[in-house]
């Protein structure tokens, strides 16, 4: 499960930047804002992350101790059953692309299952190695140029994000995500042969897949999952 470690800087870098805008935002609301550490309240229901994302969090879930692993592992196997269940040709390494894609794509918003890596006390297992999508979500993603890029915005918010001062709500997002694809696809390129840049998974999937026994150029993923789903 090896990563050229250029892109893994890069990558890093990028969800740094993140980090940057997410934080001023958040000191600069003060208690409007609901969004900041510890709150794991949006931290619900099933939402894809990228394979790059997948690969980053597996590591540092592998560091975590055995029986907290053991616990998290459990509440993802009864995801998987819930989703094979759904997707019966859902197997090893269990990536959603090729399966009908606004099936997985669009989840049900009703569902309130707290993500497996939430701890007892609703604080993330492996925070520092969040996927971007998380470190995105509470707050309007809203570019410099006035483009919307539509981020979920959290409903427990006190007021209203988008009256903080442009400078600093704003952010540099059609750049960001211009370079997150640019990212993605030479891991994919790198990973599979293949160009592209759609390689998705969810968080429990991702903590049960086998990574490191796939031979990743050896099937066309996306073909493999669509000929053995319904």
């Amino acid at each position: 499960m090896q990563i050229n470690p250029q892109l893994e800087h890069d990558y890093l870098s990028l969800q740094g930047t993140v980090d940057q805008w997410f934080s001023r935002c958040v000191e600069a609301g003060g208690e409007m804002l609901a969004c900041r550490a510890g709150c794991g309240s949006c931290c619900r229901g099933l939402f894809d992350i990228t394979l790059l994302d997948a690969f980053l969090l597996k590591r540092a879930f592998a560091k975590l101790p055995e029986t907290i692993r053991e616990t998290v592992l459990f509440r993802c196997r009864l995801r998987l059953n819930e989703l094979q269940q759904r997707w019966p040709g859902l197997g090893q390494p269990l990536l959603l692309n090729g399966l009908p894609e606004r099936e997985w794509t669009e989840m049900p918003e009703d569902d309130e299952t707290p993500c497996p890596l939430l701890g007892e006390e609703g604080v993330c297992l492996v925070y520092s190695a969040r996927p971007l999508i998380c470190r995105l979500h509470g707050l309007p993603n809203v570019d410099c140029s006035g483009e919307d890029f539509e981020g979920t915005v959290c409903t427990l918010h006190k007021g209203d994000p988008e009256t903080l001062p442009t400078d600093i709500l704003r952010a540099e997002f059609r750049e960001i995500f211009a370079k997150e694809v640019v990212i993605l696809r030479q891991f994919a390129r790198e990973l599979t042969g293949q160009d592209t840049a759609e390689l998705d998974t969810f968080i429990p999937l991702a903590l049960l897949a086998d990574y490191n026994t796939v031979d990743w150029r050896a099937v066309v993923w996306s073909r493999q999952l669509a000929e053995k789903s319904p």
